[in-house]
């Protein structure tokens, strides 16, 4: 019996050893993943959106691609830095891509979050695209995907009863309509908008 409870207490290292070495490799990059969170996070609060930007790709690298709702939700979160420290058009590749990758199964928050980050990017892409002086023909798809956008978050928002949200929601649809009718040459006079 003495035999048999050292050959089982000789086991248990190894036992340890091919959890760490096996499944345990998911936990590791897991906790550092959590980690890359945290400090992008901190860099939110400083201002500093080019490092979290930085700790937000970190952050995706390591979680796994199974976890498909928090890989979303930090792609949300890295594109609206990226529209902070001028990668606005990073920016908006990504969340097109991600907007054709929602499906049914997406919870409804992430994605009306999702299409307001998006109506935001498309809205500086058409001021600028109209500031470079490109045809109508160019700028009016995006600005009209910007509206609509922005109704469908602003719906979403409605009905979950966030007024607040809901209100500075129609404010950014309405400013995409006067972005659309507005004279090219009042549209130089104007300071280009914060993001």
């Amino acid at each position: 019996m003495r035999k048999f409870l050292i050959f089982i207490w000789l086991l248990v290292p190894l036992g340890a050893a091919a959890y760490h070495f096996g499944p345990g490799q998911q936990s590791i990059k897991i906790d550092q993943a959590a980690t890359h969170i945290d400090l992008a996070e901190k860099h939110l609060i400083n201002k500093e959106f080019a490092e979290a930007v930085i700790e937000f790709d970190e952050a995706i690298s390591l979680l796994p691609k199974e976890n498909i709702s928090t890989n979303n939700r930090l792609r949300l979160e890295k594109a609206k830095a990226q529209m902070q420290c001028s990668q606005l058009p990073e920016a908006y590749k990504d969340l097109l891509s991600m907007l054709s990758a929602l499906d049914e199964n997406t919870e409804p928050q992430l994605a009306a979050d999702t299409k307001s980050t998006l109506a935001n990017a498309q809205y500086y892409i058409t001021w600028l695209m109209r500031l470079e002086g490109h045809s109508r023909e160019v700028w009016e798809p995006v600005i009209e995907s910007s509206r609509q956008n922005y109704y469908a978050a602003a719906e979403f928002a409605k009905s979950e009863g966030n007024q607040q949200s809901a209100d500075k929601l129609v404010e950014n649809l309405e400013a995409s309509i006067k972005l659309a009718r507005i004279d090219l040459d009042e549209l130089q006079g104007l300071p280009l908008p914060n993001q």
